[in-house]
């Protein structure tokens, strides 16, 4: 039995995938038949609570529709707009983000991402290659910011992470991050996961 993490984790699959040519999250993955199906069962286990931000339903293997958390604006894509919804509809202080498309990001990598979260706004992963903005601990501290910048139309998770306290958590391994951006990528993530 593991202590599973009180802080809830949350899959954003709400992206357009225009660099893949199809919706990445829908790919079948490893013995999953959608690569979000894939993320979903490999992290469950380890929270108490798990999401899937999205646009839309589109899950069929996803049980319990009160786990799925769908962004109030459906016409821009954005992760400052999903994080937007997913701050003001969960209750929790911060939440562990990680996006649908890096099935290689380990249980140690987010264990010390969310141990090393309590004095900052916002927590990320940082390799030799750079920043994973959306691999990491986001805190409630960050919503007026971000309502800020949705009005402002702003919406580069950059400015976020810049004008926010953060911290850069450094990791060695860059293949962890692994991120299924393409079709190139994607074939390479499957011989890694076969």
């Amino acid at each position: 039995m593991i202590d599973k993490f009180s802080i809830p984790c949350i899959i954003l699959s709400g992206g357009k995938s225009q660099r893949m040519g199809e919706d990445k999250s829908l790919l079948p993955f490893g013995s999953s038949s959608s690569l979000i199906e894939f993320q979903y069962n490999r992290l469950k286990p380890y929270f108490q609570n798990i999401y899937i931000s999205s646009k839309l339903d589109k899950f069929s293997f996803l049980q319990d529709k009160k786990e799925l958390i769908i962004d109030e604006n459906i016409d821009i894509y954005s992760p400052i707009l999903a994080l937007q919804t997913i701050i003001k509809t969960l209750e929790n202080e911060k939440v562990f983000i990680i996006t649908v498309d890096t099935p290689f990001i380990t249980l140690e990598i987010i264990e010390k991402l969310i141990n090393s979260s309590n004095n900052f706004d916002i927590t990320i992963a940082q390799t030799s290659f750079g920043t994973h903005n959306l691999c990491g601990v986001f805190s409630k501290t960050t919503l007026t910011l971000i309502e800020d910048m949705i009005k402002s139309d702003i919406h580069k998770i950059n400015y976020l992470i810049k004008n926010s306290r953060t911290q850069n958590l450094y990791f060695e391994n860059e293949e962890e991050f692994l991120n299924l951006n393409d079709k190139a990528e994607y074939k390479k993530a499957l011989k890694i996961i076969n």
